[in-house]
């Protein structure tokens, strides 16, 4: 296997760990709920707008593995579920991102990533 190839099997694994864990902490979110939380490390990705640099930075700050798990070890410290849930839904966002070839951005463009280029090839 290749070194990209044991990433992504690692954030199979980050997802298939992590989602038992946020449904088991998340007491009782409507469905709605869900997807928005979810999705919210995708907001890193806003700073963009302001360059590939800042964008690199800020979406990369969101896609950490540590930023979620301190998240959850700041609700088992605190006694506070709901903190252990989001911090497991993010692992599972950043888990997924990393199984499916979605990897940290490099400051050239948001298509450049460690775990090589995404999307359409260059015409």
């Amino acid at each position: 296997m290749t070194p990209v190839s044991w990433q992504r099997t690692e954030g199979a694994l980050i997802v298939l760990g992590a989602l038992p864990l946020a449904v088991l902490t998340q007491n009782g979110w409507p469905l709605w709920v869900w997807p928005l939380v979810l999705l919210a490390p995708d907001l890193g990705a806003a700073g963009y707008l302001a360059g590939p640099r800042v964008g690199a930075f800020t979406y990369n700050l969101m896609h950490l593995y540590g930023a979620g798990l301190l998240l959850a070890l700041l609700g088992v410290v605190s006694g506070l579920p709901v903190l252990i849930a989001l911090g497991a839904v993010w692992l599972v966002h950043v888990g997924a991102d990393r199984a499916m070839g979605y990897g940290l951005k490099q400051g050239t463009g948001f298509h450049d990533t460690h775990l090589g280029r995404i999307g359409q090839a260059d015409r």
